[in-house]
């Protein structure tokens, strides 16, 4: 399985959703970067991504962004693919 790494907050709807659908297609772990504790994180995420919201999805190496285009992912039949590596 590949590895999964999110940039999230504490309190954020989408990044619970974004778990969610990472759960059901079987990932067991999540490596979560909270942003929201550490502002040195929140530089990083912006640094590589250019993105200011959560989630920021990473699979292996692979940007993926935010839970709307992990959704989209998964709808076009990418998703598991890009896990299972």
């Amino acid at each position: 399985m590949a590895n999964v790494t999110m940039y999230c907050t504490a309190v954020c709807p989408y990044c619970t959703m974004a778990e969610r659908l990472l759960l059901s297609k079987g990932v067991t772990q999540i490596d979560k970067i909270r942003i929201d504790t550490d502002p040195a994180k929140q530089a990083e995420m912006i640094a590589c991504t250019g993105r200011r919201t959560v989630p920021q999805i990473f699979i292996d190496d692979y940007h993926v962004g935010g839970y709307d285009d992990l959704a989209e992912l998964d709808q076009d039949g990418g998703l598991a693919p890009r896990l299972a590596k």
